[in-house]
């Protein structure tokens, strides 16, 4: 995928002399695909879908980039299937079609705290999987990690003793503490688990599904659809809505926008504030129900 990418750039670079910056934003957008495309196991051009490039889309979607970046990022792709088809690199033009969903500003669903409770609640036995899931499902809603860091996390980045996690990307990284409920489902898991599910005892990935390899975004999604339903849960939980909760259960007890924002990785606090708007929200509820002439 990578060979077809250089290609274009050079194409923008020779005939279209674009500028750097233009061809650093393409070189960026298709970057971010072909990783994305790499993570479901495909390598070549020619796999991609047009279902994959939606489901691209989504996944942008779901972690909440801003609409520019989703636009700028279907353009960049519809300009890269132009090019290839122009030049006989694929028989059809897949992209044509491609829009960006129509994002409406509603404020993020927060599970309560008895919720979450019930939900961490579900996984109770003692088989590796159960406890895998215990420590999935605990350090999401302790980190507010976004899926996709969740399941790319290696045992390099775990710190036990410090009880904190090393989040990275293709640009930076963060440090998000966890605490001592996340800290005992993780040593069960790594004392009771991990040895026995993974496939190849040289790999350093902290979680793995029943094969024995790397889980995947959508392997986790069915885990908290299944543990959603097994706790009565009428919800549609996502592992968003974990991340949306952890931040609004922070604010809502006291902790400083500033803090939330680094523990979450935004780029822009304007992002986080939300939170706070939540919970302003949240205290004009209990005063009208509770003032006596509210």
């Amino acid at each position: 995928m990578q060979k077809e990418i250089d290609a274009f750039i050079s194409y923008l670079h020779n005939v279209k002399k674009t500028s750097s910056n233009t061809e650093m934003s393409y070189q960026r957008d298709l970057k971010k695909l072909s990783t994305y495309m790499n993570g479901q196991g495909i390598k070549e051009v020619k796999d991609i879908s047009f279902e994959d490039l939606q489901a691209f889309v989504q996944y942008m979607t779901d972690e909440n980039f801003k609409p520019a970046t989703i636009s700028r990022s279907i353009a960049s792709a519809k300009a890269w299937y132009h090019y290839m088809y122009s030049e006989g690199i694929i028989d059809k033009d897949i992209s044509v079609g491609l829009r960006a969903p129509k994002i409406e500003k509603r404020a993020p669903e927060i599970m309560t705290l008895a919720q979450v409770n019930t939900l961490l609640e579900q996984p109770v036995g003692d088989t590796p999987k159960d406890r895998r899931d215990k420590a999935m499902l605990e350090l999401l809603y302790a980190t507010g990690i976004r899926v996709s860091e969740l399941i790319s996390l290696k045992m390099s980045d775990l710190n036990l003793q410090m009880s904190y996690i090393v989040c990275r990307d293709a640009h930076k990284e963060r440090i998000v503490p966890f605490g001592n409920k996340a800290k005992e489902a993780l040593i069960s898991y790594l004392g009771d688990g991990r040895e026995l599910m993974v496939a190849d005892k040289n790999s350093d990935s902290l979680f793995v599904n029943c094969s024995g390899i790397p889980m995947s975004r959508q392997g986790f999604w069915k885990l908290i659809k299944y543990y959603t339903k097994k706790a009565g849960i009428n919800m549609d939980i996502t592992p968003h809505t974990l991340r949306h909760s952890f931040a609004a259960h922070l604010v809502e007890n006291g902790a400083d926008l500033k803090s939330v924002q680094e523990m979450l990785g935004h780029s822009d606090i304007a992002t986080t504030q939300v939170y706070a708007n939540l919970n302003h929200n949240h205290l004009r509820d209990v005063y009208a129900k509770a003032h006596p002439r509210g």
